[in-house]
Formats: structure tokens, C-alpha cells, sequence
């Protein structure tokens, strides 16, 4: 390996290091952020410069910068060095995948769980990178049914395996606090491609590995 190609090899390395924690690390508390919140809670009524509402811009800009770190990670280069050839046509699943996600309406959490599987097609992709993924289109503003297709035509194009399916359950805040207040309506989507789509055999294959796992999603 000459120089170039090493220097090329540790900045690959370094900016999969840095998309995994900021993924998973603490937010920054932008200048621009802190003054709209400091704005906000002067027009509900509240004094910023109380004692219990002093460091709240910072920390709610913190906060904010955690939880859309998804903007800022390329998938791809996330990704690239944890896809492996290996001639394994089984069905991989990994589920109850946690999730934490904002809605784009109301900007109010949802959470739940995502169930993510694929059919290789001499490829597979690393263990923790699914979950990553997850992270990764979860931490934007959202709604649930683009999120569920994101992972799932993310994981078609990386991969190009014969197939992949996505289950997601989501609990959103903005249906329990507020509205309709239905505090344990919860919603299902799914987004299936390739032999998920076209093969019964394949989907319920994936619907009863769910079940099994006490998911109690029908699609």
C-alpha cells in the first residue's frame, strides 16, 4: 500500500468513527438555535432568565442536534466497510430495534421499534450497521411511513440483495398529548421490496419470525 492509499484508508476510517458518534454522541448547542428557543419561551409567557430556565436554550440545543445528527451522516460512507461477500441466501432478521424519532407536524417524539430483513445476494452487511441505519433516518424531522421506506430502499440500493422488508411500530406523542389523545394507539407500516413484495412464502416467513418475537404486527 503506497502512502496515498493509506492516508485514503485512515480518512475513510476516521469519518466512519466520526458518523458513529455523532450518531450516538452529545449534541452542539448552536448559537442560532439557543436564541429561538430563548424566543419561544418568552412568547408562551416565561422568563428566560429565571433560575430554572437560564441554561434551558443550551440545553434544548443540545438536545435538538442529538436528535437530528441524521442530516449529517452520509449512509453510504457509514456503511462501506461492513459490507462483506459471503454466499449466504437465508433470511437475516434483526429486530426490536429501538427507535427515537421526531415528528415533522408537530415536533414531538415518536418511539417504537423497527424489524429490518433481508435476503442476500452474496452480500451481507455487518451486525451493528443495521441498527445504525435505523439511527440514522430516524434522527431527522419525520413521519413514520417515509422512515419505514427510507431503511428499506437504503438497504435495496447498498446491498442489491433479492429482497428486503421493514416492519415498524411506532407510539407518537403527538396523538397521546395532545389531539385525539389515544395513549396506546399505535402505528404499523411497512415497506417491502424484490422477493418480500412478490412472495407470499418470503413475507410470511418474515411476519412469523415477528410473531415468534411477540410483535403482533399483520401485514
Amino acid at each position: 500500500m503506497d502512502i496515498e492509499e493509506h492516508l485514503n484508508t485512515v480518512e475513510h476510517k476516521l469519518e466512519i468513527e466520526a458518523a458513529a458518534e455523532l450518531l450516538g454522541g452529545v449534541g452542539v448547542a448552536r448559537p442560532e438555535v439557543q436564541e429561538a428557543v430563548r424566543n419561544l419561551l418568552i412568547a408562551i409567557g416565561e422568563d428566560p432568565n429565571r433560575e430554572g430556565l437560564q441554561a434551558t436554550p443550551q440545553r434544548v440545543a443540545r438536545a435538538y442536534d442529538e436528535l437530528l445528527a441524521g442530516y449529517r451522516v452520509d449512509p453510504q460512507m457509514m456503511i462501506n466497510d461492513a459490507i462483506f461477500n459471503e454466499q449466504y441466501d437465508e433470511m437475516v432478521i434483526v429486530r426490536d430495534i429501538e427507535f427515537y424519532s421526531l415528528c415533522e407536524h408537530h415536533m414531538l417524539p415518536f418511539v417504537g421499534k423497527a424489524h429490518v430483513a433481508y435476503l442476500p445476494n452474496g452480500k451481507i452487511l455487518g451486525l451493528s450497521k443495521i441498527p445504525r441505519v435505523v439511527d440514522l433516518f430516524a434522527r431527522r424531522l419525520q413521519i413514520q411511513e417515509r422512515m419505514t421506506r427510507q431503511i428499506a430502499d437504503f438497504l435495496d440500493t447498498a446491498l442489491h440483495p433479492h429482497g428486503v422488508g421493514v416492519v415498524v411500530e411506532g407510539l407518537h406523542l403527538c396523538a397521546m398529548m395532545r389531539g385525539v389523545k389515544k395513549a396506546n394507539a399505535r402505528m404499523i407500516t411497512s415497506a417491502l421490496c424484490g422477493t418480500f413484495s412478490k412472495s407470499p412464502l418470503t413475507r410470511q416467513e418474515f411476519l412469523e419470525h415477528l410473531a415468534r418475537a411477540g410483535s403482533h404486527t399483520s401485514l
